[in-house]
């Protein structure tokens, strides 16, 4: 690989995985502040009104990060992608500014409303705040997904004479099948870390005996959120995401399960290591026939292996792939492992008191961000050696003329700014949590 092109994607890769770690907890504690005001109408309790107002602040700090982390990589698709820009604008330049102009400014604007407008909005308008707020962080991960999709699954477009692409269907890009289930898919992502974050301080706070009302709130409305999004993760989001990969990216499917030769009754790995240079799977751990009947609903289907197709179409970092989709599927499993007993625990009325589960909670806040980082990694490395699956390859796209080493100084730069802001989101975050939830006004609600 070109150094330069090597340079390029690294940089890209980390700018985007650093920034997603913001917009997956404010995707995902989004619905769950709506809930919180609703439940706060539906009681008449102040109790979860005091909880909602808590958790926008963690949401404004995660989103204020997020929006500076985000901005650099608009830039980096000319800068650092100056081809692709040039081929693809035509098309991904309708999702990306829809984003910007219409997803965002809800977003913020009632963000603003929803932090310091509670008193004159009065309950019913600071909670359409909130549904605006959740509303627009929704609908501009949509927006952006329906990018991601367009270049995983092309469609509505045609390709002009000097061999760029023109939109010819805007309900083509922004309704694409690929779209709909990878969305489903990601806003269960963000949901699940939202829900872990809010469970694991909330066990944090009753470990350490304070603020044990609002702790009780934050872990029964982060594990049953969890429980439902854990679930859906798997079936139908998970299950249809799938589906699609075996269908439109068979080479993708065959290097994610570690598959080197086509198959009849193909295997389903549950571990193994892949030996990409002798083309086998070594210390193997399978279910026989299980991954022809997720992939295609018969026990016997073929499934193909990477032996079906030329090696210049093989993903080109095969281990990487592998391992990130494994990592992102055993993790699943764990969470619906931990949200099931959990669930149970909290059912009969033991979760507050349960010690050890209230441990596993908190300590198990940073796995989502594992999961999420390895499930983009997973589509990401999954689609090379395209941009553009089938039209555009990742060598064709990056900048030509900007060499590895002003790749890499910016990299490097990238790298101590966003180190800089890591601390100061952590003094921000440490500080909210210490200072715990604001006492709820003396009227209004029960106690």
């Amino acid at each position: 690989m070109d150094d330069a092109l090597l340079i390029h994607r690294l940089h890209f890769a980390f700018t985007i995985t650093y920034h997603y770690l913001f917009p997956q907890l404010t995707m995902g504690l989004a619905p769950l502040i709506v809930a919180l005001k609703t439940l706060a109408i539906w009681k008449n309790d102040e109790r979860y009104n005091q909880a909602a107002r808590f958790w926008a602040k963690i949401f404004g700090i995660n989103f204020a990060i997020g929006v500076v982390t985000g901005i650099p990589m608009e830039f980096q698709f000319g800068t650092n992608w100056a081809q692709f820009s040039r081929f693809a604008g035509g098309v991904i330049g309708q999702t990306l500014a829809m984003e910007g102009m219409f997803a965002f400014f809800l977003e913020s604007s009632f963000l603003g409303l929803f932090l310091y407008g509670e008193k004159r909005l009065g309950k019913w308008g600071h909670w359409w705040a909130a549904f605006a707020v959740f509303a627009g962080s929704w609908l501009s991960g949509y927006f952006i997904i329906a990018t991601d999709a367009w270049m995983q699954h092309p469609v509505g477009y045609e390709r002009l004479a000097d061999g760029t692409f023109a939109l010819t269907s805007f309900w083509a890009l922004i309704f694409n099948k690929w779209a709909f289930w990878q969305y489903l898919h990601n806003m269960g992502g963000a949901a699940i870390t939202g829900a872990f974050v809010m469970a694991a301080l909330g066990a944090f706070y009753l470990l350490s005996r304070k603020h044990e009302e609002q702790a009780r709130i934050y872990v029964r409305v982060g594990v049953v959120a969890g429980l439902i999004f854990t679930v859906l993760q798997v079936f139908p989001t998970g299950d249809q995401q799938g589906k699609l990969v075996a269908q439109h990216q068979p080479a993708t499917l065959a290097a994610m399960e570690g598959l080197f030769e086509t198959k009849q009754g193909a295997e389903l790995v549950i571990i193994g290591q892949p030996n990409v240079k002798e083309k086998k799977l070594d210390n193997a751990i399978v279910v026989p026939n299980a991954l022809s009947m997720l992939s295609y609903q018969r026990w016997e289907a073929e499934v193909k292996g990477l032996d079906a197709f030329p090696p210049d179409q093989w993903p080109d970092n095969i281990a990487l792939l592998y391992y990130s989709y494994h990592i992102m599927v055993g993790l699943g499993t764990i969470f619906i492992a931990i949200m099931v007993v959990s669930g149970f625990l909290l059912w009969r009325g033991r979760l507050m008191q349960s010690r050890w589960m209230l441990w596993v909670l908190m300590m198990s806040f940073p796995l989502p961000y594992i999961a999420n980082t390895a499930g983009w990694m997973t589509a990401e490395l999954g689609r090379q050696p395209w941009l553009v699956y089938g039209l555009l390859r990742t060598a064709e796209g990056y900048s030509k003329t900007v060499s590895a080493g002003n790749g890499m100084f910016s990299l490097l730069g990238f790298m101590g700014m966003y180190t800089v802001l890591s601390f100061l989101f952590l003094f921000l975050i440490h500080r909210e949590i210490a200072h715990g939830p604001d006492a709820a006004p003396a009227t209004g609600g029960t106690r």
